[in-house]
């Protein structure tokens, strides 16, 4: 009853005073703010329940999305391979404008354990492909081919210790055989009056599988043997045959 007659006797002096009384304005915030309160509850609800609509949507938007990118990612790899092949292609392309009725090829597998330099191109007698062979590319010889099948055939490489080709030293016009070493070519059987020096060109001689004038490589060292009748020259391969991709097989 006290605290009643209290809130009369405010709210009298406010209406007198022509003021809202603390009271009202008290229960005007505290309405106002719960009022506020269930607006943003009722927003957030709409809000949640368009979301929980959308979310399929957004889910399908966002797999598109993902499929786009790894579809870029895929063309971007398979453009960048195009692009390394071209310098090997166009390479191969000057081979052929010099060798006409040549047979292009790839290189497609090697011996893993590297006991002999042999490589298997993808070209076999049903391209024109024959035994003894000589096979190229842009930089000079490659080597020859020992074993055609019908699509493919095997190349033994000029750095191969069983490996033998009439060369001609190009300055002075100096004969030997240029063998390998699995790593280097060698020439022997070069006369002791040779004068040959460091960076002479090796080429091939007229024989069964190459004519004569293809670059093998360039001396890098002399030796003169105590006593031999010959000297020898290690030659430098002017083909890097570390990253050897397209060839051309020699006509028959």
């Amino acid at each position: 009853m006290v605290v009643a007659a209290l809130i009369a006797l405010v709210q009298i002096g406010a209406a007198r005073s022509g003021r809202p009384s603390i009271l009202s304005q008290a229960v005007t915030s505290l309405f106002g703010s719960l009022q506020g309160v269930a607006t943003a509850g009722a927003e957030g609800v709409r809000g949640g329940l368009g979301s929980l609509a959308e979310a399929p949507r957004l889910a399908r938007d966002n797999a598109a999305l993902q499929e786009s990118v790894r579809a870029l990612q895929r063309e971007n790899v398979r453009l960048r391979e195009a692009l390394s092949t071209q310098p090997d292609a166009a390479a191969l392309a000057r081979a052929a404008a010099r060798e006409p009725g040549g047979i292009g090829a790839s290189t497609i597998g090697f011996d893993p354990e590297n006991q002999s330099r042999i490589v298997t191109i993808d070209k076999g007698w049903q391209s024109g492909v024959h035994l003894d062979a000589g096979v190229i590319n842009d930089d000079g010889v490659v080597g020859r081919v020992v074993g055609v099948e019908p699509f493919t055939s095997k190349v033994l490489l000029m750095t191969d210790a069983t490996s033998k080709v009439p060369a001609v030293v190009q300055r002075g016009r100096w004969w030997g055989i240029a063998t390998g070493t699995n790593t280097r070519v060698q020439m022997q059987f070069v006369s002791q009056d040779a004068r040959l020096n460091a960076g002479d060109l090796v080429v091939t001689g007229e024989g069964r599988s190459f004519h004569a004038g293809l670059p093998i490589g360039r001396i890098v060292q002399i030796s003169h043997p105590e006593g031999a009748l010959y000297q020898t020259a290690l030659v430098e391969p002017t083909v890097a045959f570390g990253r050897l991709g397209h060839v051309l097989v020699l006509p028959h």
